[in-house]
């Protein structure tokens, strides 16, 4: 079975990749070569700019954009997404594209039961602070950056979390230069995100907010890394890759389905 088919370009790499999204009884996973690899936050390896998955020497980078895709459309199993280069294309920038490919794969299987905190957590990780308070899901995410983006702010409930898949990734000019300088960043370039200068974006957002909405993208992809929603109110204040890898790590060391609730808060600092 040939699967769903979409090529790009690797941002990273600058390689040309071809990815099949097949469907498959069983969790989401990706398939490199001869290698599985479960997309689940104990399989994260790397966090340079992105999230990369691995096993037994195979990795796979900037899986982050399908997996919150996935996660919109439903899919929280069912799918092996077969890879043949060291990164999924970055294609526009945004999950938009990935959101099409999804679609052709029909219906999503039920998804599994939700993971419910016994209290509340909050967790600081290297400048990110990320709060989970029980209650209806939701995600809260801000941002603070240097001129011309600022402090944005975007906070919505998984009914709405579609409306971040056409947020496009997004970097300084000078931060570019520097990744050009060291032979990395080898696929950036026009239509493949947004490039920042002192003056503003080089191309039109497609919403005054784009950045934060990318950003809140970016957390809905990683999240999946759990297996299952997260039914708690999430709150993340300047988040990163590896402040959402380490967060989730963490919380599977807490008593999520307990009833026990003799603890009304915790604070855990992070210091890896």
């Amino acid at each position: 079975m040939s699967g769903v088919r979409v090529s790009g370009i690797g941002v990273h790499s600058g390689a040309a990749v071809t990815v099949r999204l097949h469907r498959s009884e069983g969790p989401l996973a990706f398939r490199l070569g001869a290698t599985i690899v479960a997309a689940d936050v104990d399989r994260v390896v790397a966090t340079p700019r992105c999230t990369v998955l691995g096993d037994g020497g195979a990795t796979v980078a900037m899986v982050e954009h399908l997996l919150a895709a996935l996660a919109v459309a439903g899919f929280w199993s069912g799918v092996v997404i077969e890879v043949d280069g060291p990164e999924l294309p970055i294609l526009d920038g945004s999950a938009a594209p990935w959101r099409e490919a999804v679609a052709e794969l029909g219906a999503p299987p039920p998804p599994p039961e939700a993971l419910h905190v016994a209290h509340d957590v909050r967790f600081e990780h290297e400048g990110t602070t990320i709060a989970l308070r029980k209650g209806a899901p939701s995600l809260d995410v801000a941002v603070a950056f240097d001129a011309p983006i600022g402090s944005q702010a975007w906070s919505g409930t998984p009914e709405r979390y579609g409306e971040l898949l056409d947020a496009r990734t997004f970097a300084f000019r000078h931060e570019l230069e520097a990744l050009w300088a060291r032979g990395l960043a080898l696929g950036a370039a026009p239509g493949r995100g947004i490039v920042f200068t002192a003056h503003g974006p080089e191309v039109p957002l497609r919403s005054a907010d784009e950045p934060v909405r990318h950003k809140a993208l970016d957390a809905v992809g990683d999240f999946v890394l759990l297996g299952r929603p997260l039914a708690a109110a999430v709150r993340i204040d300047r988040g990163s890759h590896a402040a959402h890898v380490t967060f989730m790590r963490h919380l599977r060391t807490l008593p999520f389905m307990s009833a026990d609730e003799r603890s009304s808060s915790s604070v855990s600092r992070s210091r890896a």
